[in-house]
């Protein structure tokens, strides 16, 4: 359950006696290529000019031929556009009238990312991983483990999503000031702690959101590698009736989230997010989705569901 509240001309070069300045005329031969769409391509220099595409990197290497001239022999590797192909699997998501939604995700394996849409949303409870890491940060820098009682409100805020133990967090790390000063060091650039003791309408983005689990999942973090493992299990361990969300793109039981659901007192319509980290073909990914304007916490479930399940084909090629 969650908290409810009403609510960015160059001198020319000297001649040289053997000029081994050639610049290429390429004669490509595609070696190689991914299901990912990258293609490799093999250039030999010619004299003449070449245009290379904004779109692709290379790196050369140079050899000289028997006669003592260069050819220059590189490998160019065509860049995959993953905002692109994310904006093209979300043409397949249906999002009701009024209804928004964003999502953010994140191979870990290879680093590729994505993102669609950068609005920003209620958190309503995902905003309960940042307290519990604004926490953990505080206790790194004083030197000190978490005390028996924060460890259980971690645990019943984390798995089973109890608001009044996120209420008695929120006010140990300092509220808003506390959780936005945490955000500085973790790097979310745009969330805003909510007001008072308002912390379920605290606001942020699937990028942020995105960051934040990069934070509780990779290896640079501010968070120290017991916290993060501490955080970690948390969220592999969620209560049985809040097994949805980003898990549903999992293959299996692989996956480890953080729900969150709310239904605004001023309009009825529901806040439903989920963020987590999911496997897939042997692959860990991030994944962020938020929504907003569901007229059903049922129909904002499936909204975040089908989205987090498009996201990751998009970024992975999985069926």
């Amino acid at each position: 359950m969650e908290s409810p509240r009403a609510r960015r001309g160059r001198p020319s070069r000297p001649p040289r006696t053997r000029s081994l300045l050639h610049v290429a005329l390429a004669a490509l031969t595609v070696v190689g290529g991914t299901a990912a769409g990258t293609v490799y391509v093999k250039a030999q220099a010619h004299s003449g000019k070449v245009a290379v595409s904004s779109s692709a990197t290379a790196s050369a290497s140079t050899s000289a031929t028997a006669d003592g001239e260069e050819s220059v022999e590189s490998v160019t590797q065509a860049v995959v556009d993953h905002d692109a192909l994310l904006t093209a699997a979300m043409k397949s998501v249906s999002v009701e009238d009024g209804a928004d939604v964003s999502v953010a995700v994140l191979d870990l394996d290879s680093g590729a990312s994505a993102s669609y849409g950068d609005g920003a949303f209620d958190t309503a409870s995902i905003v309960k991983v940042d307290i519990l890491a604004a926490l953990l940060l505080q206790a790194q820098d004083a030197d000190r483990h978490l005390t028996a009682a924060e460890k259980t409100y971690a645990t019943a805020m984390i798995e089973n999503s109890d608001n009044d133990s996120a209420s008695a967090l929120w006010r140990i790390i300092g509220e808003a000031d506390g959780l936005d000063t945490a955000n500085e060091r973790l790097g979310l650039t745009g969330t805003e702690g909510g007001d008072g003791m308002l912390w379920g309408l605290t606001q942020t983005t699937a990028a942020d959101q995105l960051t934040l689990l990069g934070q509780v999942f990779g290896d640079d973090s501010e968070l120290s590698e017991t916290s993060r493992t501490y955080l970690q299990g948390l969220m592999g361990q969620i209560a049985a009736d809040q097994h949805w969300g980003v898990s549903a793109a999992a293959d299996g039981s692989e996956w480890a989230l953080k729900n969150g659901w709310l239904a605004r007192s001023t309009t009825g319509l529901w806040d439903i997010n989920s963020i987590g980290r999911v496997t897939v073909d042997g692959r860990d990914c991030l994944v962020a989705v938020l929504s907003n304007g569901n007229s059903t916490k049922t129909k904002g479930i499936t909204l975040v569901e089908t989205t987090a399940k498009a996201a990751v084909r998009a970024l992975t090629g999985s069926a």
